[in-house]
């Protein structure tokens, strides 16, 4: 991915999809322009016109097709220019054989000329032997760059040949654009500057450039504040949801403590408000998914307009940065203007509030209270205030009012202000300023309300400090030795399916996937509860059972078996859905990684910093920590898998990273650096020959490693139609089967450098 700021280079351009078309997928053909700076084919624009408008594939703006048609769009000059040199480097027809020189036929008469060994880069003429000698002995052409064939078809003089190539007229074949003409902001020709552009002031195209440039850089360097801009706001959204989901954590585990004292009438005020808490939560992160996919949409566009025109600007002829420097201006002034901040978002975070007249059965003991998270941060840092400093505070209690044993209802300040044992009274000031001060009144078993405090802002701090630490730099590209000598395994489409069968009672939520059988896959639903078969194909295979009130997390097929997690537990079950035996694991972690073990009767999971490896009777094989009681600590192994050659691949959240140690634990290679685009490391898979493909979700991408952990570039990204990726699995070592978000699987084949 190229980082903000830098200036792509010749064999970049020439390797990527920067030449194919994103509708047809081939390579370009009469590329034409649209106003926000996406290139298509000529055709394939036409085919999207309708009703003298058409929408742009990538950035879904409405753009009006010109009245002469599509062909009246601009014509990428700089695209062509790059296509020219690719078609050259090809040589042209594939099942033409060798070639031959061009000059013999011009010579002889011969109807082919001899096989060609050089190349003349100012004539752009393929040359035989005795031909490339004569060429550099004449007057007129002893000055051309005559070079080797095989080095110019491998790319040694790419960057030589695009210094040497011209635009052509295209009213005047043969003749270059040399001029503009500037009342017009035409390109010229001799020929077209002798009429009727005679009388016109017109500029050399390299002095037009120089002349121009500096208004369009001006333009891009804005763009760049306003991509970072909106990095920013990004990144301040997605914080504020992550302080959003621990908060609500916390307070659930307060619920749940300070339920589990009371008698049994409490339990229905404890269900009551947790059903709350949920509520708010699935509201609130559904507000916060929209706007981050709002952000994520505008940098997508910014981003790409940006990458355009820097690559114009540095890798374009003079006749090609011109003829699109209009259009170049136009969008990035639109993209300038556009309103990048929204205002931010109001993020009510819950509280936990406990009335001290625990044992009044007729008074509301829980409830929640919201707080504006701006407010909250506020608060922490000019300490305690009064109460009339939390204005922004808003409670919603677990009932509207609570009712007295006759029915009738208790007003709100008696339920705020119980009578103590003693007769006394507690005001609510003392409640509000023990939340402030990050306190939590708790009941214990004998009635008595205990205050444990301090904790919360320390996690808060603790917190912050790991969000700056994550680097957001963009992961190199893979050297071109690798890129463009075809060493790295390529992703082939195969197929894509819904998992969602008519008996759901809602969405899918993959959240596992392992091989099952012969071309098969066992998909995890938590959502639905349920463990789906499907075929390679997406044929529905029917589901095994799981125990009721099971949620599988993630799964792994033994032999004969079936592995999963589900809570705090790791079940193998038979292929029939009996249970054959079931352990405990750490509550401590909230979801447990399940991997097969390459001999089929073992399985491994991540509980608590530790790996632990069963056997097929459910006892415990081996234990240990990945690289030992390092001084980094232990680490959370959020997906885990195997390789064939025994090794264990996990994603690390606690280091951020993807470490590959050996089945003793030993950590053979660790990836934690730019490449990750600071993201959290996702699932891994494994392939046959231990090239490990990782997942990363916000980016939209699968990138590949190679065995001992080390980058080696992008497998899968959104041009193969990812969106959101979750969980992946290798079938057979060479089927990649991706889960989406939305309950989608694609299927990849994964096609070896050597097949």
């Amino acid at each position: 991915m190229m980082s903000q700021g830098s200036s792509p280079s010749l064999l970049e351009a020439l390797s990527s999809d920067f030449l194919a078309c994103k509708i047809c997928l081939e390579q370009l053909r009469a590329p034409k322009t649209l106003p926000c700076l996406h290139t298509y084919c000529q055709d394939c624009l036409a085919q999207l016109a309708e009703g003298g408008h058409l929408r742009c594939p990538e950035c879904r703006e409405t753009v009006p097709v010109p009245p002469a048609g599509v062909a009246a769009f601009k014509t990428n000059f700089f695209v062509n220019g790059l296509l020219d040199l690719v078609r050259a480097r090809a040589g042209g027809d594939l099942h033409a054989g060798k070639p031959a020189c061009a000059l013999c036929p011009l010579m002889g008469g011969a109807s082919a000329g001899g096989p060609a060994t050089a190349r003349c880069l100012d004539c752009a003429d393929d040359l035989c032997q005795a031909c490339a000698d004569g060429h550099r002995c004449t007057r007129q052409t002893h000055t051309h760059r005559v070079v080797d064939l095989v080095g110019y078809r491998a790319g040694w003089y790419d960057e030589e040949a695009r210094e040497r190539q011209a635009a052509q007229c295209p009213q005047h074949p043969g003749e270059a654009l040399r001029f503009l003409c500037q009342p017009c902001s035409q390109l010229l020709c001799r020929e077209c500057r002798l009429d009727p552009h005679l009388d016109h002031p017109c500029l050399p195209l390299a002095e037009a450039v120089r002349a121009r440039r500096p208004g369009l850089e001006e333009l891009l360097a804005g763009v760049d504040k306003n991509l970072a801009e909106l990095e920013a706001a990004r990144m301040v959204e997605k914080e504020a949801l992550t302080r959003l989901r621990e908060q609500a954590t916390r307070v659930g585990t307060q619920v749940e403590e300070a339920a589990a004292g009371l008698l049994r009438a409490l339990l229905a005020q404890k269900k009551e408000v947790l059903g709350q808490l949920k509520a708010h939560m699935e509201a609130a992160e559904e507000a916060a998914r929209e706007r981050l996919g709002e952000l994520e949409g505008r940098e997508q566009v910014a981003r790409a307009a940006a990458a355009f025109a820097r690559r114009v600007l540095s890798l374009g002829r003079e006749a090609e940065i011109l003829s699109l420097e209009g259009a170049i201006a136009q969008r990035l002034r639109q993209l300038q203007d556009c309103p990048w901040m929204p205002g931010p978002a109001p993020c009510l975070l819950p509280q936990l509030e406990l009335h001290p007249g625990l044992l009044d059965k007729n008074s509301q003991l829980l409830w929640l209270s919201f707080e504006n998270q701006q407010s909250q941060k506020d608060s922490g840092k000019d300490g305690a205030g009064s109460q009339g400093e939390d204005g922004a505070k808003m409670e919603r209690q677990g009932a509207a009012q609570p009712q007295s044993r006759d029915g009738a209802q208790t007003p709100k300040e008696d339920r705020a202000q119980p009578p103590q044992e003693n007769g006394a009274q507690t005001p609510k000031t003392d409640r509000a300023q023990a939340q402030r001060e990050g306190r939590s009144q708790m009941p214990q078993e004998d009635g008595e309300v205990q205050t444990a405090g301090g904790g919360r802002s320390n996690k808060k701090r603790k917190f912050k400090g790991r969000l700056k630490s994550i680097s957001r730099e963009p992961s190199p590209a893979p050297g071109p030795n690798l890129e463009g000598s075809g060493l790295l395994p390529r992703p082939i489409f195969s197929c894509s399916f819904p998992t969602r069968m008519p008996g759901d009672k809602r969405s899918p939520r993959i959240t596992g996937l392992c091989p099952f059988g012969p071309r098969e896959i066992l998909v995890a639903d938590e959502q639905n509860r349920a463990l789906k078969r499907f075929s390679l194909n997406g044929d529905y295979k029917g589901a095994i059972p799981v125990p009721e009130g099971c949620s599988p997390c993630s799964v792994a097929a033994l032999q004969g078996a079936v592995a999963f997690s589900a809570g705090a537990r790791l079940y193998l079950i038979s292929p029939d859905g009996e249970v054959q035996w079931r352990r405990a694991l750490s509550l401590s972690q909230a979801s447990h990684a399940v991997a097969a073990m390459p001999s089929g009767d073992r399985v491994a999971v991540s509980v608590s910093g530790h790996v632990e490896v069963y056997n097929m009777e459910g006892s415990l094989a081996t234990r240990f920590i990945p690289g030992g009681k390092a001084n980094r600590g232990l680490r959370a192994l959020v997906f885990l898998t195997t390789s064939p050659q025994g090794n264990f691949v996990g994603s690390d959240w606690q280091q951020n990273s993807v470490v590959v140690c050996d089945g003793l634990g030993q950590v053979i290679g660790e990836y934690g650096g730019p490449g990750l685009h600071g993201c959290q490391p996702g699932s891994v898979s494994v392939d046959k020959k231990g090239y490990i493909f990782l997942t990363l979700r916000e980016v939209n991408k699968v990138v590949i490693l190679d065995p001992k952990g080390s980058l080696l570039g992008d497998f899968l990204t959104a041009y193969h139609g990812l969106e959101k990726p979750r969980v992946t699995t290798m079938v057979d070592g060479r089927y990649l089967v991706v889960s989406l978000s939305n309950g989608t699987i694609h299927i990849f084949r994964v096609r070896s450098p050597d097949s």
